[in-house]
């Protein structure tokens, strides 16, 4: 008799504790299909919400804005235009600022860069209509010199910005935030410089 007892004890053990089992499970895929689905939603909230500051926005929701980026011609005598799209900018400095990055950057066609690609950006500052624009002494060291490669750097800059950007009238040059007084000794840059479209010729298709 009391081993039947022992007997239905032990089974009614194991029945508890294969129930107790299946209630854990139970509840350990509960909990991780809500973690799923809060993540879910909050991925969604974020993606339709995104945060203030912007800093998840993706680049491709950017907004573009079609300019022309002048570069040299083969013998260094005239700037020509070429399209770009790049990303636009609420701000002057920041507008400008995308001009020269992408100057710096050279042309895509057979067009002749006119600022060393590896040139350091400091720093834009557009105040009463002139664009302070400062970059790093290695426009210097890296600049061919000559006086038509420095025309072609000075003008560049200074038709791109101007003609994209109206409202900036002179472009003046600065290194380390200090005025540059010339790049390579052939042409003076202590002064700003306006829009020449005497250098500019149309490319032709």
């Amino acid at each position: 008799m009391g081993s039947k007892k022992k007997t239905k004890s032990i089974q009614i053990q194991a029945k508890q504790k294969k129930k107790n089992t299946r209630i854990f499970y139970l509840l350990l895929f509960t909990l991780i299909g809500v973690g799923f689905l809060v993540f879910f939603f909050l991925s969604l909230f974020d993606y339709i919400y995104p945060p203030a500051d912007g800093k998840r926005v993706s680049m491709a929701k950017e907004e573009k804005q079609e300019v022309k980026l002048y570069f040299s011609d083969l013998n260094e005598r005239f700037l020509i235009p070429e399209n770009r799209y790049i990303t636009k900018r609420k701000s002057l400095n920041d507008s400008v600022r995308e001009l020269v990055v992408a100057l710096i950057g050279g042309p895509n066609t057979d067009l002749v860069e006119t600022l060393p690609k590896d040139t350091d950006l400091r720093g834009v500052n557009v105040k009463d209509g002139i664009a302070y624009i400062d970059f790093g002494k290695n426009l210097i060291d890296l600049h061919p010199g000559g006086s038509a490669s420095e025309m072609m750097t000075i003008y560049s800059l200074t038709n791109t910005i101007t003609i994209n950007v109206p409202s900036v009238k002179k472009v003046k040059l600065l290194v380390d935030g200090n005025d540059l007084k010339t790049i390579r000794g052939h042409i003076d840059t202590d002064k700003p410089f306006e829009l020449n479209r005497e250098l500019l010729v149309e490319k032709h298709s």
